[in-house]
């Protein structure tokens, strides 16, 4: 078996490619999947250059999808044939959220999807949906999943609501496509015009340059009528929550999912204490949250933005895209 491995002490350099042992057939409650397709996030980066520590010979990435090759007794889920895609934390079924390090996340605690085959528990995937690719579906474990648990499972989304996105990176295209699906109003910054106007293209109502509008929470504010937005999906951590505080409306849901400026600073106690807002951070979503996506996602028709396709060979190229930031929407990985 073919993987992908970080070596001690982790960097885009220690990135080799590996012969591994085949993990052979399934046992009682598992299935083994042929794997295709990956997707990028900031978390695969930051153990892939070494930022968060992760095991000598660690098989990288938290997204995976692929085909379904046999199961073991026990499992009626699942049958040969089928697209999967894997779960950001596999044993969070359902329910309050029951994890709250990577211990138990693929590419991080436990190896990834950056391989040939894995045979795991069936309960560590859900069904893809239908029509989509491998690629596609991998987006929606780590992205995908956290913009939707943030405003439909936290936030309570609904048509009409007005919605705050910060950037053009995986989460936010997929919580401008979450948003425009239940009919909501969407609003987004970025430093580049150019993807100002692709968000456009994809239904987002009002675009800021927040290099060009540094002061963009009043900018945002206005655009409501001076309301303030319903939900704020948050990416940047302590160097935009402030803006993020001052965009809200009253009583309005701020989803902290991200740390792109640091993972820690100043909160204005004060603004956020007006507000009366609520504030909570997330860690993508649970498994069932998972399947209540892939249905919306089939109802709905919505497939994902994906920038550009990596073969896993160049997983290391692929990871200095990321780190340009120039893509929009997400990063695949196919093999």
């Amino acid at each position: 078996m073919k993987a992908m491995a970080l070596r001690a002490p982790g960097g885009l350099d220690r990135i080799v490619a590996e012969d591994r042992p085949d993990p052979g057939r399934p046992g009682p409650g598992e299935i083994r999947v042929a794997l295709h397709g990956g997707s990028l996030n900031y978390h695969d980066l930051s153990v892939a250059t070494g930022k968060m520590k992760a095991d000598d010979g660690r098989i990288l990435l938290a997204d995976g999808a692929g085909v379904v090759e046999s199961v073991g007794e026990g499992v009626s889920d699942f049958a040969p044939g089928d697209l999967v895609v894997s779960c950001f934390f596999p044993d969070w079924q359902d329910g309050a959220p029951t994890a709250g390090d990577f211990a138990r996340t693929p590419g991080d605690g436990i190896d990834g999807f950056a391989r040939d085959v894995a045979v795991l528990p069936a309960t560590a995937f859900t069904k893809a949906p239908k029509g989509y690719d491998a690629v596609e579906a991998a987006t929606i474990t780590t992205a995908g999943l956290t913009a939707w648990r943030a405003l439909v499972g936290d936030g309570g989304l609904k048509a009409g609501d007005t919605v705050l996105l910060l950037g053009t990176g995986g989460v936010s295209i997929w919580a401008l496509q979450i948003a425009r699906m239940f009919g909501a109003r969407v609003a987004i910054t970025s430093s580049s015009d150019e993807k100002l106007e692709r968000a456009r293209q994809l239904g987002a109502e009002f675009t800021l340059n927040y290099r060009s509008e540094p002061e963009w929470g009043r900018r945002i504010r206005e655009w409501t009528g001076g309301a303030g937005v319903d939900h704020v999906v948050e990416v940047g951590g302590p160097g935009t929550l402030a803006q993020s505080i001052e965009a809200v409306r009253i009583g309005g849901h701020i989803s902290l999912i991200g740390v792109l400026t640091g993972f820690s600073g100043e909160v204005p106690t004060g603004t956020f204490m007006t507000k009366q807002a609520r504030l909570q951070g997330l860690i993508v979503g649970s498994r069932r949250q998972q399947q209540d996506f892939v249905r919306a996602l089939e109802a709905n028709g919505v497939r994902p933005v994906v920038d550009r396709r990596f073969p896993l060979a160049d997983l290391a190229e692929a990871f200095r895209h990321e780190e340009g930031a120039s893509h929009f929407g997400k990063i695949g990985i196919e093999w």
